[in-house]
């Protein structure tokens, strides 16, 4: 009699995490993952830092390779694309027409990207997988400095932009957007657009590119935008992702609100049995909002798949949620940010208060200390925190995490303003500015 399997489609971080949780917890349960590309376990995070030269060779962003999955008892097929799920038979469709059985499934398809619909958007370059990233850096040491343009200014774009500065590459960022990074509040973003131009990118926000000019042999030699034309060898797609849900969807499975598929806190697929979703294309529970969202983070999925890997064998933990927290370095500056910020909680229809403070993220007369800003949004009346944002010199932004936790236990500005946190010159002033906002916010609620 043959045993339980585990079909996972999707290799990378909520696949593999719930696939080798799963193994781990139940030897003998089969379990085949499905990865249309040619690595597993890979950070995508890291592809900016290979396309700017800090990190060498590629293969140093893969955390574990198919291979090592294997020795681990894992039966993983790179190159393996799904294309059809049968529930109601079990079973899998591949893109080589050939059928794949399964008991449980777990869906962990990721995202896809969103390139404008221009002319000439098919000669862009993107880097959302290790094989992008390693061809536009391949492309940039042959070609040098030949110009870019990036399009798009939020994580991927920005990051890719000080990339390519920093090899010398001539870049151009185009945004519709009145800000760059639009997850921060407009004020927080300015400083990060000040750093951005700094370092020589040439920001051109509320600008919509429409089209992009190809040479003879079908490669970009322009991009024209908001009625100019920017020569350029290179076009980069940063605009953004949305879940990879049609799979799923054409399978009768259910996509909530956000876009994403549904799941209960268990990381079953609404209204499946034996269905199982984690990652990038799932919609997870926002603990300050109260209702689901979809927050594209490694974090959520890496914790996510645990789960799944868990619960698929016999374990009952349910996922308690997410608050977006989140770090990024771009242009000597780290920016970070937790649960709402004022433009979320306006939305969302929040009492709110909010304050910023401007300090030093080391004692101010320590060489090498730098400016950072906090900025707290908080529940007016009650003081109840309900999100942060930190822009700043270096070490500023992991302050976000005493903001997280605070998040986390629900904790109020008060509270926080009395939390034991640490001192000492070489990296904090006497009062922790996470500790100076809450004081300065206190006043207000």
């Amino acid at each position: 009699m043959m045993g339980r399997r585990l079909a996972v489609i999707g290799g990378d971080a909520g696949g593999m995490s719930a696939a080798a949780v799963a193994k781990r917890r139940e030897p003998e349960l089969d379990i085949v993952v499905f990865e249309r590309g040619s690595y597993t376990s890979f950070s995508a995070c890291g592809i900016p830092f290979h396309v700017g030269g800090e990190v060498d060779p590629l293969e140093e962003l893969v955390a574990r390779t198919p291979q090592k999955h294997r020795e681990n008892g894992l039966d993983v097929r790179m190159g393996a694309e799904v294309v059809g799920i049968d529930l109601g038979a079990r079973e899998l469709t591949l893109a080589d027409d050939s059928q794949e059985g399964f008991d449980e499934l777990l869906v962990a398809t990721g995202a896809r990207p969103t390139p404008p619909p221009i002319p000439g958007i098919e000669a862009a370059e993107a880097s959302r997988t290790l094989a992008e990233g390693g061809r536009l850096r391949a492309a940039i040491d042959a070609e040098g400095s030949g110009g870019a343009v990036v399009l798009g200014s939020g994580y991927i774009g920005l990051e890719l932009a000080e990339a390519l500065v920093r090899q010398g590459v001539e870049t151009t960022m185009i945004d519709v957007a009145d800000q760059v990074f639009g997850v921060l509040d407009p004020e927080m973003a300015a400083h990060v657009q000040r750093a951005a131009e700094g370092l020589g990118i040439d920001v051109r926000l509320e600008t919509q590119a429409e089209e992009v000019l190809l040479d003879a042999g079908g490669r970009p030699r322009a991009v024209r935008a908001g009625g100019n034309e920017i020569s350029t060898r290179h076009v980069i797609v940063a605009t953004g992702v949305k879940p990879a849900v049609q799979l799923a969807e054409e399978a009768g499975m259910t996509v909530g609100e956000s876009g994403a598929l549904a799941v209960d806190d268990h990381q079953r697929a609404a209204g499946q049995e034996g269905v199982w979703v984690a990652g990038d294309c799932c919609e997870s529970h926002h603990r300050i909002l109260e209702t689901a969202v979809n927050i594209q983070l490694g974090t959520h999925a890496n914790k996510q798949g645990r789960v799944v890997g868990i619960n698929v064998t016999g374990g009952d933990l349910a996922f308690p949620g997410v608050l977006g927290t989140a770090i990024t370095r771009i242009c000597h500056l780290d920016i970070a940010l937790t649960g709402l910020t004022e433009r979320q909680a306006k939305e969302a229809g929040f009492d709110y208060v909010v304050e910023t403070i401007e300090t030093d993220t080391r004692a101010r007369y320590m060489p090498g200390s730098e400016r950072m800003w906090v900025k707290l949004v908080a529940e007016k009346g009650t003081g109840r925190l309900l999100g942060g944002q930190i822009v700043g010199g270096a070490t500023a932004g992991k302050r976000i995490d005493s903001l997280a936790m605070a998040l986390w236990a629900g904790m109020d500005v008060e509270s926080l303003m009395w939390v034991d946190l640490s001192y000492a010159p070489p990296v904090s002033g006497t009062l922790d500015p996470v500790l100076v906002a809450a004081r300065a916010i206190k006043k207000l609620v």
